[in-house]
């Protein structure tokens, strides 16, 4: 091969990327993003769990809008959960800026029908997902509302908050290692997670551990912990912070004082004291729903043979029904001939204002409403 036509091919390829690369530079020149570095600085600041808490696509995102904020003169409504108020501070003190301390956060389970206070009448049988579950059945109890009990919060956790109980079937909160990200809320299909505000660094507050909006008595059959919207946590409330609506009640964690009048006015034991130590409710003793009634106590021998010795009272007599006369003023439909005279020819009509009498009857069992209607006893 002649060696003049290698040279000719080598030294045209050097040159064409020669020309390449000297265009690639112009152009990252001409078109390069200049990263304010502050940005990085600030990134290294940040704890790094890319929860998306903060509402912002990850760590790098929050750093930029910190960076962006701080040049409008400031950081307000800026906050890292995970991190918390010694993150920000440091964050603030990168950009020369001051940041007030945020309110503590927790994420708070809003449903308390457990196992036994809200019986299971279904088998699920598919994905072990609350959100399969949620789109393609109730559950496996009748609340329509109530926790799912899949896990789905649970696995959405980065910082193992949350775990499953197996008794009572619901998702419970460790409230020291929660950094309220908001993740189990975002996982959640029914919205029973909430990350709200509470107080200090006990982190109390009063939740309604009730979603229902079923009326008082679909919700007393469905769960023995339920919310009946019977307003007594409202009107005891004297803060304005408890209301009422969708026949559940709410209790707003801005307007909350912590006096606990509504924890103690709630017929049901629907609301909880939420703290760092746990969550505490009040045992209102209500009725099971499906479950079997207990047994009467046996009473002692002396105590039988004394109310075996009792007089019996006398039943009641059975009421006596009396007989009362309808005066009709118009003639009467065939259908009306047929009630209240038997069948017989209704070719001819009954002329008007024919008095019927009916005849005296006792009788020991109830009538039945047409009869009543009839009667004029209803």
């Amino acid at each position: 091969m002649d060696f003049q036509v290698i040279l000719i091919a080598v030294i045209a390829l050097a040159v064409l990327g020669f020309v390449l690369a000297l265009l690639l530079f112009v152009v990252s020149k001409r078109f390069a993003v200049k990263e304010d570095p502050r940005i990085g600085q600030v990134l290294e600041v940040l704890p790094g769990a890319n929860c998306g808490g903060c509402g912002f696509p990850g760590c790098g995102g929050m750093a930029a809008a910190c960076v962006k904020a701080a040049d409008v003169g400031s950081l307000e409504g800026l906050n890292c959960p995970v991190g918390g108020t010694e993150c920000m501070q440091q964050v603030a003190g990168i950009l020369g800026m001051e940041v007030a301390a945020a309110a503590p956060k927790l994420a708070i389970v809003r449903c308390n029908g457990t196992c036994e206070k809200r019986p299971h009448v279904l088998s699920y049988d598919g994905v072990m997902s609350c959100r399969v579950a949620n789109s393609t059945c109730m559950g496996e109890t009748l609340c329509s509302y109530g926790c799912l009990g899949c896990g789905d919060c649970v696995a959405a956790c980065q910082f193992d908050a949350l775990h499953m109980n197996p008794e009572t079937g619901l998702p419970e909160v460790d409230a020291e290692k929660c950094t309220a990200c908001g993740a189990c809320q975002k996982a959640c299909p029914r919205g029973i997670m909430e990350v709200r505000n509470v107080s200090g660094a006990t982190k109390d507050a009063f939740v309604v551990t009730c979603m229902n909006m079923d009326k008082g008595a679909d919700a007393m059959k469905i769960c023995a912990s339920s919310c009946i919207a019977c307003k007594k946590c409202q009107n005891a409330c004297g803060s304005d912070a408890v209301h009422v609506g969708n026949n559940v009640a709410y209790i707003n964690p801005e307007a909350c004082v912590l006096c606990g009048a509504c924890y103690e006015a709630c017929p049901r034991g629907a609301i909880a004291s939420v703290s760092i130590k746990g969550v505490e409710r009040r045992d209102t003793h209500n009725a099971i729903p499906g479950a079997a009634k207990p047994a009467a106590k046996a009473l002692p021998a002396g105590a039988q043979a004394a109310a075996s010795a009792a007089p019996v009272a006398p039943a009641k007599p059975a009421k006596e029904w009396k007989p009362i006369e309808v005066k009709y003023d118009a003639p009467l439909m065939p259908s009306q001939q047929i009630l209240l005279a038997g069948p017989k020819d209704i070719s001819n009509p009954v002329p008007a204002a024919k008095e019927i009498t009916f005849e005296a009857k006792r009788t020991d069992a109830p009538l039945p409403p047409s009869q009543l209607i009839l009667l004029g006893l209803k």
